[in-house]
C-alpha cells in the first residue's frame, strides 16, 4: 500500500481482498484464511491488516445488532440539518448521547447528518430527539428503521466468485512499455534464484528491470544477489511489454495479465 498523487492510499489486489473478507465476516476470518485465498503469508496479511488500520482506512469492527429482537428496542434514524461550520463540533457531541450508536456526516443537501439512536420505548427517543435539537440540529425527518443489512463490497471481492491463485497489476507506460506488481508462485520458474541467476538464464530478458520486492510488507532494494522468494511481490519494468513468457517466470499459472 503506497500513498497516490491525491494524498490518500493505493491499494493492491491483496488490500482488497483482506478487506473484502474481513468484511464478510471479520470475527470468524483469519490472517492464514486469507493467505491461503490470497497466496500470500499470514505473515503478510497481518502486516497489511495493521498497515490498513494505523493508516485509518480499516477504522474498525463492529456488529450489526437486531434490537427489535432484544426486548423489542426500537431503532431511529434522525434526518438532520445543521450549520456546516457546526458540523465536526455537532457530530462529536451527538455521539456522546446515551442511546447514539452512529452519526453519519453527508456531503451536499439539507439532510447533512444522519444520526442514528436506539430506545426501549418512544419516549427514550423523544428524550434523544431533544438532546439532539438543544445541539443545534434541526430535525427535519426522522423514521424507525425496519432493517439494515451490510454486505461486502464486490469489486474487491474474487472476480466472478472465482479464487485468483496470485494477483497482477498492470500499468501501461508510453511507448509500449509496462510495470507490472507479481506475486511470486512457490513453483515459479525464478524461486529460490537470485537476480544475477534469472538473468544468466534467460529468466529476465534484456528489456526487463526488477525495481521493487516486498517481502513481508517490507522493501527490499533489489540487485544481482538478491534471492526472489515465494511470496515476494515483485515490481518489473518491462521496456517491450508484458506478456505471458514474462508472467509465467514468476507465476505457476499462464494467466494472461488483464
Amino acid at each position: 500500500m503506497r500513498r497516490d498523487s491525491n494524498g490518500g492510499y493505493r491499494l493492491d489486489e491483496i488490500d482488497r481482498r483482506i478487506i473484502y473478507d474481513l468484511m464478510v465476516d471479520s470475527r470468524n476470518t483469519s490472517a492464514p484464511m486469507i493467505a491461503d485465498e490470497v497466496n500470500v503469508s499470514p505473515a503478510t496479511v497481518r502486516n497489511r491488516i495493521k498497515s490498513l488500520e494505523k493508516n485509518g482506512i480499516i477504522k474498525g469492527y463492529s456488529m450489526n445488532v437486531d434490537f427489535e429482537r432484544a426486548e423489542g428496542y426500537l431503532t431511529n434514524l434522525f434526518l438532520c440539518h445543521v450549520d456546516f461550520n457546526e458540523v465536526q463540533r455537532v457530530t462529536q457531541k451527538a455521539a456522546s448521547i446515551s442511546g447514539v450508536i452512529n452519526v453519519r456526516e453527508l456531503m451536499g443537501g439539507r439532510r447533512n447528518l444522519h444520526v442514528l439512536a436506539v430506545g426501549k420505548d418512544t419516549s427514550e427517543l423523544r428524550r434523544i430527539g431533544g438532546e439532539l435539537s438543544e445541539l443545534g440540529l434541526e430535525i427535519e425527518d426522522e423514521m424507525i428503521l425496519q432493517n439494515d443489512e451490510w454486505h461486502p463490497y464486490t469489486p474487491f471481492g474474487p472476480d466472478n466468485g472465482e479464487q485468483r491463485s496470485s494477483f497482477t497489476d498492470l500499468i501501461n507506460l508510453a511507448g509500449g512499455a509496462d510495470v507490472i506488481e507479481v506475486t511470486v508462485d512457490e513453483s515459479s520458474e525464478i524461486a529460490g534464484k537470485t537476480l544475477e541467476e534469472a538473468v544468466n538464464e534467460g529468466l529476465i530478458r534484456d528489456q526487463t528491470l526488477v525495481i521493487a520486492v516486498e517481502r513481508d510488507d517490507e522493501m527490499v532494494t533489489p540487485n544481482g544477489s538478491t534471492v526472489i522468494q515465494a511470496d515476494d511481490i515483485v515490481t518489473v519494468f518491462s521496456r517491450d511489454g508484458a506478456d505471458e513468457e514474462l508472467i509465467r517466470t514468476f507465476r505457476e499459472d499462464s494467466t494472461t495479465v488483464e
